[in-house]
Protein backbone atom coordinates (compact mmCIF):
# COMPACT_ATOMS: atom_id res chain seq x y z
CA UNK A 1 0.00 0.00 0.00
CA UNK A 2 2.90 2.74 0.42
CA UNK A 3 3.61 2.05 -3.16
CA UNK A 4 0.21 3.01 -4.19
CA UNK A 5 -0.13 5.70 -1.58
CA UNK A 6 2.93 7.77 -3.04
CA UNK A 7 1.77 7.24 -6.24
CA UNK A 8 -1.97 8.76 -4.98
CA UNK A 9 0.47 12.14 -3.71
CA UNK A 10 1.99 12.22 -6.92
CA UNK A 11 -1.53 12.15 -8.88
CA UNK A 12 -2.65 14.67 -6.33
CA UNK A 13 0.15 17.10 -6.99
CA UNK A 14 -0.48 16.95 -10.51
CA UNK A 15 -3.98 17.74 -10.14
CA UNK A 16 -3.17 20.80 -7.61
CA UNK A 17 -0.40 21.96 -9.09
CA UNK A 18 -2.22 22.74 -12.38
CA UNK A 19 -5.85 24.45 -12.25
CA UNK A 20 -7.39 21.44 -12.56
CA UNK A 21 -8.16 20.74 -9.13
CA UNK A 22 -9.34 24.05 -8.34
CA UNK A 23 -11.30 24.47 -11.39
CA UNK A 24 -13.05 21.44 -10.52
CA UNK A 25 -14.49 22.56 -7.22
CA UNK A 26 -14.76 25.77 -7.94
CA UNK A 27 -17.48 25.24 -10.83
CA UNK A 28 -19.66 22.27 -8.69
CA UNK A 29 -19.74 24.26 -5.89
CA UNK A 30 -21.09 27.20 -7.97
CA UNK A 31 -23.73 24.82 -9.80
CA UNK A 32 -24.47 23.26 -6.88
CA UNK A 33 -24.60 26.26 -4.80
CA UNK A 34 -26.62 28.49 -7.79
CA UNK A 35 -29.44 25.26 -6.99
CA UNK A 36 -29.63 25.20 -3.47
CA UNK A 37 -29.85 29.07 -3.08
CA UNK A 38 -32.65 29.12 -6.06
CA UNK A 39 -34.44 26.57 -4.00
CA UNK A 40 -33.39 28.36 -0.71
CA UNK A 41 -34.57 31.80 -1.92
CA UNK A 42 -36.93 31.53 -5.06
CA UNK A 43 -39.16 28.51 -3.82
CA UNK A 44 -38.81 29.31 -0.10
CA UNK A 45 -37.51 25.92 0.37
CA UNK A 46 -34.45 24.52 2.70
CA UNK A 47 -33.60 21.04 1.52
CA UNK A 48 -30.90 19.29 -0.02
CA UNK A 49 -33.06 17.63 -2.74
CA UNK A 50 -31.48 20.08 -5.73
CA UNK A 51 -28.29 19.29 -4.44
CA UNK A 52 -28.33 16.02 -5.01
CA UNK A 53 -30.73 16.09 -7.98
CA UNK A 54 -27.95 17.97 -10.09
CA UNK A 55 -24.97 16.73 -8.73
CA UNK A 56 -25.11 13.00 -10.32
CA UNK A 57 -25.60 14.86 -13.50
CA UNK A 58 -22.64 17.14 -13.09
CA UNK A 59 -20.62 14.10 -11.98
CA UNK A 60 -21.18 13.07 -16.05
CA UNK A 61 -18.91 15.99 -17.14
CA UNK A 62 -16.61 16.40 -14.77
CA UNK A 63 -15.47 12.80 -14.13
CA UNK A 64 -14.65 12.17 -17.12
CA UNK A 65 -12.92 15.15 -17.64
CA UNK A 66 -10.51 14.81 -14.50
CA UNK A 67 -10.04 11.46 -15.70
CA UNK A 68 -9.24 11.31 -19.72
CA UNK A 69 -5.73 12.05 -19.28
CA UNK A 70 -4.41 9.39 -16.31
CA UNK A 71 -3.78 7.27 -19.16
CA UNK A 72 -4.26 8.76 -22.22
CA UNK A 73 -1.61 11.64 -21.46
CA UNK A 74 0.77 9.52 -20.31
CA UNK A 75 0.80 6.84 -23.06
CA UNK A 76 1.10 9.63 -25.54
CA UNK A 77 4.11 11.16 -23.76
CA UNK A 78 5.73 7.65 -23.39
CA UNK A 79 5.70 8.22 -19.68
CA UNK A 80 3.27 5.09 -19.00
CA UNK A 81 5.92 2.71 -20.35
CA UNK A 82 8.48 4.12 -17.50
CA UNK A 83 5.82 4.52 -14.87
CA UNK A 84 4.91 0.85 -15.59
CA UNK A 85 8.66 -0.24 -15.48
CA UNK A 86 9.04 1.07 -12.39
CA UNK A 87 8.76 -1.23 -8.96
CA UNK A 88 4.81 -1.43 -8.71
CA UNK A 89 2.49 -3.71 -10.37
CA UNK A 90 0.00 -2.22 -12.82
CA UNK A 91 -3.48 -2.52 -10.31
CA UNK A 92 -1.49 -0.34 -8.59
CA UNK A 93 -0.53 2.20 -10.36
CA UNK A 94 -4.58 2.44 -11.42
CA UNK A 95 -5.40 2.33 -7.41
CA UNK A 96 -2.93 5.19 -7.27
CA UNK A 97 -4.77 6.98 -9.91
CA UNK A 98 -8.66 6.02 -8.29
CA UNK A 99 -7.71 7.28 -4.77
CA UNK A 100 -6.66 10.58 -6.35
CA UNK A 101 -9.42 11.33 -8.40
CA UNK A 102 -12.04 9.71 -5.48
CA UNK A 103 -9.95 11.57 -2.87
CA UNK A 104 -10.79 14.83 -5.31
CA UNK A 105 -14.26 14.23 -5.77
CA UNK A 106 -14.92 13.64 -1.96
CA UNK A 107 -13.21 16.88 -1.30
CA UNK A 108 -16.19 18.57 -3.63
CA UNK A 109 -18.63 16.48 -1.58
CA UNK A 110 -17.53 17.47 1.17
CA UNK A 111 -17.69 21.30 0.91
CA UNK A 112 -21.15 20.93 0.20
CA UNK A 113 -21.94 20.39 3.59
CA UNK A 114 -22.31 24.11 4.47
CA UNK A 115 -25.54 23.34 2.50
CA UNK A 116 -25.82 20.46 5.32
CA UNK A 117 -25.57 23.24 8.13
CA UNK A 118 -27.72 25.93 6.36
CA UNK A 119 -30.57 23.52 6.12
CA UNK A 120 -29.98 22.26 9.72
CA UNK A 121 -30.14 25.69 11.26
CA UNK A 122 -33.11 27.23 8.74
CA UNK A 123 -35.47 24.05 8.21
CA UNK A 124 -35.61 20.21 9.59
CA UNK A 125 -33.04 17.79 7.79
CA UNK A 126 -33.92 14.49 7.01
CA UNK A 127 -30.83 12.82 8.71
CA UNK A 128 -31.37 9.53 6.49
CA UNK A 129 -32.07 10.62 3.12
CA UNK A 130 -29.01 13.05 3.95
CA UNK A 131 -26.91 10.52 4.74
CA UNK A 132 -28.13 8.36 2.25
CA UNK A 133 -27.54 11.08 -0.68
CA UNK A 134 -23.95 11.43 0.73
CA UNK A 135 -22.86 8.06 0.70
CA UNK A 136 -24.49 7.85 -3.13
CA UNK A 137 -22.62 10.68 -4.58
CA UNK A 138 -19.69 8.98 -3.20
CA UNK A 139 -20.41 5.52 -4.63
CA UNK A 140 -21.00 6.95 -7.94
CA UNK A 141 -18.09 9.12 -8.24
CA UNK A 142 -16.19 6.49 -7.64
CA UNK A 143 -17.83 4.29 -9.97
CA UNK A 144 -17.47 6.85 -12.72
CA UNK A 145 -13.69 7.39 -11.57
CA UNK A 146 -13.19 3.70 -12.55
CA UNK A 147 -15.03 3.54 -15.67
CA UNK A 148 -12.92 7.27 -16.95
CA UNK A 149 -9.73 5.41 -16.21
CA UNK A 150 -10.23 2.35 -18.27
CA UNK A 151 -11.63 4.75 -21.03
CA UNK A 152 -8.38 6.65 -20.36
CA UNK A 153 -6.60 3.51 -20.94
CA UNK A 154 -7.75 2.41 -23.99
CA UNK A 155 -6.68 5.42 -25.97
CA UNK A 156 -3.82 8.51 -26.39
CA UNK A 157 -5.93 10.67 -26.69
CA UNK A 158 -7.57 12.95 -23.99
CA UNK A 159 -10.34 14.26 -25.91
CA UNK A 160 -11.22 10.61 -27.22
CA UNK A 161 -10.86 9.08 -23.14
CA UNK A 162 -13.27 12.07 -22.37
CA UNK A 163 -15.83 11.10 -24.86
CA UNK A 164 -15.37 7.53 -24.54
CA UNK A 165 -16.17 8.22 -20.62
CA UNK A 166 -18.97 10.08 -20.66
CA UNK A 167 -20.38 8.06 -23.20
CA UNK A 168 -20.42 5.08 -20.90
CA UNK A 169 -21.71 6.44 -17.71
CA UNK A 170 -24.38 8.76 -19.49
CA UNK A 171 -25.84 5.02 -20.73
CA UNK A 172 -25.18 3.90 -17.26
CA UNK A 173 -26.92 7.14 -16.30
CA UNK A 174 -29.92 6.50 -19.09
CA UNK A 175 -30.53 3.18 -18.34
CA UNK A 176 -33.35 2.42 -15.72
CA UNK A 177 -35.20 5.67 -17.89
CA UNK A 178 -35.49 3.68 -20.42
CA UNK A 179 -37.91 1.00 -19.06
CA UNK A 180 -41.04 1.71 -20.12
CA UNK A 181 -39.69 1.06 -23.99
CA UNK A 182 -38.63 -2.93 -23.28
CA UNK A 183 -40.00 -5.63 -22.96
CA UNK A 184 -40.92 -6.10 -18.94
CA UNK A 185 -37.89 -8.86 -18.33
CA UNK A 186 -35.18 -6.79 -20.26
CA UNK A 187 -36.54 -3.30 -18.35
CA UNK A 188 -35.96 -5.33 -14.43
CA UNK A 189 -32.45 -5.90 -16.06
CA UNK A 190 -31.73 -2.29 -17.16
CA UNK A 191 -33.16 -0.84 -14.15
CA UNK A 192 -30.74 -2.72 -12.17
CA UNK A 193 -27.43 -1.76 -14.23
CA UNK A 194 -28.92 1.71 -13.90
CA UNK A 195 -26.60 3.91 -11.68
CA UNK A 196 -29.16 6.59 -11.36
CA UNK A 197 -31.63 4.13 -10.21
CA UNK A 198 -29.31 2.87 -7.52
CA UNK A 199 -28.29 6.99 -6.39
CA UNK A 200 -32.24 7.26 -6.39
CA UNK A 201 -32.70 4.10 -3.53
CA UNK A 202 -29.86 5.74 -1.19
CA UNK A 203 -31.64 8.78 -1.51
CA UNK A 204 -34.83 7.87 0.02
CA UNK A 205 -32.32 7.27 3.63
CA UNK A 206 -32.72 3.47 3.01
CA UNK A 207 -28.66 2.04 2.61
CA UNK A 208 -29.25 -1.20 0.93
CA UNK A 209 -26.90 -3.40 -0.01
CA UNK A 210 -27.68 -4.02 -2.99
CA UNK A 211 -27.58 -0.59 -3.66
CA UNK A 212 -23.88 -0.52 -2.22
CA UNK A 213 -22.68 -3.64 -4.17
CA UNK A 214 -23.97 -2.59 -7.22
CA UNK A 215 -21.63 0.20 -6.97
CA UNK A 216 -18.31 -1.32 -5.72
CA UNK A 217 -19.02 -4.57 -8.14
CA UNK A 218 -19.30 -1.78 -11.41
CA UNK A 219 -15.97 0.04 -9.72
CA UNK A 220 -14.00 -3.76 -9.30
CA UNK A 221 -15.28 -4.80 -13.02
CA UNK A 222 -14.05 -1.41 -14.54
CA UNK A 223 -10.91 -1.62 -12.44
CA UNK A 224 -10.16 -4.95 -14.26
CA UNK A 225 -10.84 -4.17 -17.35
CA UNK A 226 -8.39 -1.15 -16.81
CA UNK A 227 -5.71 -3.75 -15.74
CA UNK A 228 -6.92 -6.08 -18.87
CA UNK A 229 -5.91 -3.31 -21.18
CA UNK A 230 -2.60 -2.45 -19.00
CA UNK A 231 -2.00 -5.88 -19.48
CA UNK A 232 -1.96 -5.98 -22.92
CA UNK A 233 0.05 -2.90 -23.78
CA UNK A 234 2.19 -3.36 -26.61
CA UNK A 235 5.65 -4.35 -25.08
Amino acid sequence: MHETWTLTQRELRAYFDGPAAYVVLSVFLAITGWFFGNALFLQNVASLRSVFSIAPFVFLFFVPALTMASFAEERRSGTLELLLTLPVRDWQVIAGKLLSVTILLSLAIALTLIYTLTVSILGDLDLGATIGGYLGLFLLGLTYASIGLWASSLTRNQIVAFILGFAIVFVLFLLDKVTDFVPSWLGVILQYLGADYHFQNLLRGVIDTRDVLYYLSMTAFAFFLTTYTLARRPE
